[in-house]
């Protein structure tokens, strides 16, 4: 793949990492104890447990981050020292986070050759920079000029751009962590391609993800960490999505859905004939109280933007909605946040949440705007909100005055779910509720839910993981290209059904 690449490498029973015993301690907290890894050439090995199962603190340990407490590392059965970052990369491992590492002012060819641009004539050879990174692109799937600034491309764009670096760097070992989040469907599957051929090169690959789908399509093998403690070793073609979520939390996936008698009420919402051009055509949709409504879809079906014109964030073209039986204009979020609507966004991060505050602030973004003429509330009432939804919705932070970016994704996800709450909103419509969110979290907010419904408020949850969304809903509505194909009762919806309907064909 490159002039870096390793050659292909015959099998070994000799792991080309083993990390032996791994302790970590800090003040009053034993984040690692007596943690075993081992990963073989030509592996792809998961690294799965729950936010704060230890995984980080392990990746941090291997890339010479943080320095371990107790326990010995092997490469090629040799012991080593990771002592610093730059120790990591000179024996040959690289990581490749969520958070986006290249200079975004350069473009992407001067990102691949930053710290030794070539040169003819004892000027840059802008020409050969292209073709070179251009010809390394492409045999990864990536179609990008190399001419184009990092910091104009797409943010899954600049994460295939900084995967595509890592490999260029001719890594041995490769540590991918939530390397989806940002991406597409389409995207996803260059992804994998990628690790297809690091695998068929020889190279290892660590994959870190909340999506257990991932593992079983990717992953050879995989070890599962709980409470900062080894739990097993596995290889993932003779376990299930229920044994390895048992594993991690002590439940299956099966009582993430606990049986739930549907008791809808009167219609909330009515939408007839909602068009938005080149977005939504005429969707007809009834969502009643009480009821959960699933809204299932491939990428570009049209279920985001649904939910963001019921929102009033996105105009529509024509089409009529009824909250409750009153007609009502999506004219702006505020006002339907005034009409008890609430929108759970995808990327909390961006959209939902103001990362550099603290809860506090946070939990009270909604409902300070609907107060009043200065949008004001005393600060003894934004207290009791906060405390409030702190206790309610289980939110594990040390303070109300901690800064959200600090806490973990599924902590974060209830945030923005206590905000809303905090509004008391008839109507909520949750986009990807559980996306980078661990198992464990998940489970909490489906309970959540499964509540928010039984309260009698009408919910409406947009998921593209179909276990997630059978399991959750009473009802089943699928998009494809801006339609409703077919509404589907949870007692008949089978993925296959589903899938079928996503994809434009008849039930």
């Amino acid at each position: 793949m490159s002039a870096a690449a390793p050659v292909m490498q015959a099998p070994s029973v000799q792991p080309f990492l083993r990390l032996d015993g791994i302790s970590k301690s800090y003040p009053g907290v034993r984040a690692l104890s007596n943690v075993t890894l081992e990963v073989m050439r030509g592996e792809v090995h998961a690294l799965l447990g729950e936010n704060g199962a230890g995984k980080s603190t392990l990746i941090k340990i291997l890339m010479g981050v943080i320095q371990r407490d107790e326990g010995s590392m092997f490469l090629d059965g040799e012991a080593v020292e990771v002592r610093s970052p730059l120790r990591a990369q000179a024996l040959g491992l690289a990581a490749v986070y969520q958070d986006v590492t290249l200079a975004q002012p350069l473009t992407v060819g001067e990102n691949f050759f930053l710290g030794h641009l070539p040169r003819k004539n004892g000027m840059v050879d802008w020409g050969h920079m292209r073709q070179e990174t251009e010809r390394f692109l492409r045999s990864l799937g990536i179609m990008t000029d190399a001419r184009m600034r990092v910091g104009d491309l797409p943010i899954a764009q600049q994460q295939l751009i900084a995967i595509a670096k890592v490999i260029w760097g001719g890594a041995k070992l490769i540590i991918f962590d939530e390397p989806t989040a940002l991406l597409t469907n389409a995207e996803t599957d260059i992804l994998f391609g990628i690790i297809e051929k690091l695998k068929q090169e020889g190279r290892c690959v660590i994959y870190i993800s909340h999506r257990l789908e991932e593992i079983f399509r990717i992953c050879d093998s995989a070890t599962i960490l709980k409470d900062g403690g080894f739990v097993r070793r596995v290889q993932v073609a003779d376990v299930t999505e229920d044994d390895i979520m048992a594993m991690m939390v002590g439940r299956s996936l099966d009582a993430a859905f606990p049986h739930r008698p549907p008791t809808p009420g009167d219609v909330a919402l009515d939408l007839r004939g909602i068009t938005a051009a080149g977005r939504l055509d005429s969707v007809d949709l009834t969502l009643r109280r009480g009821e959960i409504l699933g809204l299932y879809g491939l990428i570009g079906a049209g279920r985001t933007e649904l939910l963001r014109v019921i929102f009033g964030a996105d105009p529509m073209d024509s089409g009529e909605m009824r909250i409750e039986g009153k007609v009502v204009k999506p004219n702006s979020p505020l006002g339907m946040i005034r009409e008890g609507v609430a929108l759970l966004t995808e990327d909390r991060k961006h959209q939902s949440l103001a990362l550099q505050l603290d809860v506090n602030v946070n939990m009270n973004l909604v409902v300070s705007q609907n107060q009043g003429r200065f949008g004001l509330l005393e600060r003894k009432k934004e207290d009791a909100v906060t405390g409030r939804f702190i206790r309610a919705l289980n939110i594990r932070t040390p303070s109300p005055f901690q800064k959200v970016l600090n806490l973990s994704g599924g902590n974060q996800q209830k945030v923005v779910i206590g905000k809303w709450l905090a509004a008391d909103p008839r109507i909520v419509l949750f986009d990807e509720p559980t996306i980078g969110v661990d198992v464990g979290a998940r489970v909490e907010i489906y309970g959540l839910i499964h509540k928010l419904a039984d309260e009698g408020r009408a919910i409406i949850v947009v998921s593209s993981y179909l276990p997630e969304v059978i399991g959750i809903s009473d009802r089943i509505a699928v998009m494809h290209k801006g339609r409703i194909m077919g509404i589907v009762d949870k007692e008949e919806a089978t993925e296959e059904r589903l899938l079928r309907l996503a994809s434009g064909l008849a039930s």
